[in-house]
């Protein structure tokens, strides 16, 4: 998965389709991120010490991280992401519409030395 806490993604499906958001959490066991402002829910609480007034309250729930597309910083569209490995070994995002790079991925790989 590309996708990272604090990346700027555009929902593809759904309710909210066309909403672009800050994503918040990613969990990768699952397969879902959860994006600021898009698919909330109204969970009702009861009164309690912690929440005297009690009532309705509004939060986001994790959608599919195949229904989102990250927006590329440079081109400003919500394009297909890939990986490349640079010349010094370290990998990166790119975008497959403008071929701009979107952050690195892994830092630089190096081969352990023969003992």
């Amino acid at each position: 998965m590309l996708i990272k806490v604090n990346d700027t993604v555009e929902v593809t499906a759904g309710d909210d389709r066309g909403t672009r958001g800050k994503v918040l959490r990613v969990d990768r066991r699952t397969g879902k991120v959860v994006v600021e402002h898009v698919n909330r829910v109204y969970k009702h609480v009861r009164r309690s010490q912690k929440n005297p007034q009690g009532g309705r309250l509004s939060m986001e729930m994790p959608i599919p991280a195949s229904n989102t597309r990250l927006v590329c910083e440079a081109c400003r569209a919500a394009a297909r992401m890939g990986a490349r490995y640079l010349d010094d070994g370290s990998k990166e995002r790119f975008c497959k519409k403008c071929g701009a790079g979107n952050g690195q991925i892994a830092p630089l790989r190096t081969r352990a030395a023969k003992k």
